[in-house]
């Protein structure tokens, strides 16, 4: 009997993101599953982010039953397994006896076949067990137990815990754990009564009078996102990009894939803007993403960019660990590892010292991550200013108060989007990703 479109699909993308690093949003929206119907395509997102978010816990679930070590199983076996008791645990309206039947087909598919027995087995003890999902509203008292409950490695909780307090930390974790709701950014106004006729109903943002929050509907299948009308871009992205305020020349320093880019060029539109991009291929999905004519793409290396022109304003949206973004992308969390923090740092901190050369005298730099890690964030930032006078940090409180007088910002407690000097949103504590931004005037 042949596997269900939406299983078949959910085991090729796990698979790919375990073998090779991918990213399971970009592969499920790649051209590959566009032909998949609806509920198939909404089915295998279900599963795939569902067994990356509780894969830690769904091989506990595993190994209890298994009288083989995981460790000793094929990838693929492994997979189907998860698939199979996250549907279990998870998915009411699945039936259990699908769930164990079509992940055994999913072993044979992959050509595993002396697995085939083993596969059984352990799913049928796992049918017949009591299962429950873990419950998100659960108070555990220490790390250990947030990290086995909330299916987060131990070594984040315990870093989380001691920035941010154990209590935060668990909201974290539980937050990343929910489906997310999709923040967009409606470029076309005019594009909000077409994605009404699409299927796609819109509420009003969070943090942002100007974001929407898809309430239902497949935002991705509308034309309005197709033509680059509407995309989609979590609040606190948005935030960042608004940050940099207005002025008649900005420089993007890490500008793919083009969400801050795009809302530069709306805001400034009279404004001339360089989009630099290190990666040839990231480079030409933004000029596909970004066609304003007030902005320049460049294929180029910031760090080695000759000053030939300065800029009112720089943004430097770095490229980091990501692990503010958990709840879209939970993968992330089990490839991460501690000693990628220090390499992170050094890539950064080179990307801002050598942006910081192309910010005009009393112009203006906001550095920005979507990561929680200090090593990141704050310490990028004094890093990059030791020894360095020209250049002194901003508050982000006057810049915050601008928008919310402005209308834009609208969340009822403005200043908990701060700690000191620098912008912070928290997953758990703000409805949206982990932001952190600091602004840096130079003199």
């Amino acid at each position: 009997m042949a596997v269900s479109p939406a299983r078949a699909a959910a085991f090729d993308v796990l698979i790919r993101v375990e073998r090779e690093n991918a990213f399971a949003s970009e592969v499920l929206h790649s051209r590959h599953y566009e032909k998949l119907s609806l509920p198939d395509h909404g089915l295998a997102t279900e599963l795939v982010m569902g067994v990356l978010r509780w894969r830690s816990w769904l091989d506990s679930v595993i190994s209890r039953h298994s009288s083989l070590e995981l460790t000793k199983l094929d990838l693929e076996v492994l997979v189907a397994l998860r698939l199979a008791v996250y549907q279990m645990v998870f998915l009411e309206r699945v039936p259990k006896r699908a769930a164990v039947h079509e992940s055994v087909e999913l072993v044979k598919r992959a050509r595993k076949r002396s697995a085939v027995p083993f596969a059984n087995a352990v799913l049928r003890r796992l049918s017949s067990a009591e299962l429950r999902p873990p419950e998100l509203t659960s108070q555990p008292n220490e790390p250990a137990a947030v990290a086995s409950a909330l299916a987060h490695p131990l070594w984040l909780v315990e870093r989380w815990a001691r920035e941010f307090g154990l209590d935060t930390a668990r909201q974290i974790c539980a937050y990343d754990q929910r489906t997310p709701e999709t923040a967009v950014h409606v470029s076309d106004p005019s594009a909000i009564d077409e994605l009404t006729q699409d299927g796609v109903l819109l509420g009003p943002g969070v943090l942002l009078s100007s974001a929407r929050r898809v309430l239902s509907g497949r935002i991705v299948a509308s034309r309005a996102f197709r033509e680059g009308r509407v995309f989609i871009q979590d609040e606190a992205s948005q935030l960042v990009a608004l940050l940099v305020g207005r002025a008649a020349s900005i420089l993007d320093c890490c500008a793919a894939p083009g969400g801050k880019t795009r809302l530069l060029a709306e805001r400034n539109s009279e404004a001339k803007i360089l989009a630099m991009e290190l990666h040839a291929h990231r480079a030409r999905l933004l000029r596909e993403r970004v066609p304003v004519q007030n902005v320049k793409v460049v294929n180029a290396d910031i760090c080695e960019f000759p000053v030939s022109q300065l800029f009112e304003r720089v943004l430097v949206d770095a490229p980091c660990s990501g692990t503010g973004t958990l709840s879209h992308h939970p993968e992330i969390k089990w490839r991460l590892k501690p000693e990628d923090l220090a390499d992170l740092q050094a890539r950064q901190v080179a990307i801002l010292q050598a942006a910081m050369r192309h910010v005009a005298p009393g112009g203006m730099l906001v550095y920005s991550t979507c990561s929680l890690e200090r090593e990141e964030n704050e310490d990028v930032v004094q890093a990059a200013l030791s020894g360095q006078s020209s250049f002194r940090i901003a508050s982000c409180s006057g810049e915050l108060e601008r928008l919310r007088s402005e209308g834009e910002v609208i969340w009822p407690e403005p200043a908990s989007l701060t700690c000191g000097p620098f912008l912070r949103t928290i997953p758990g504590i703000h409805a949206c990703d982990g932001f952190f931004a600091a602004i840096l005037q130079r003199r």
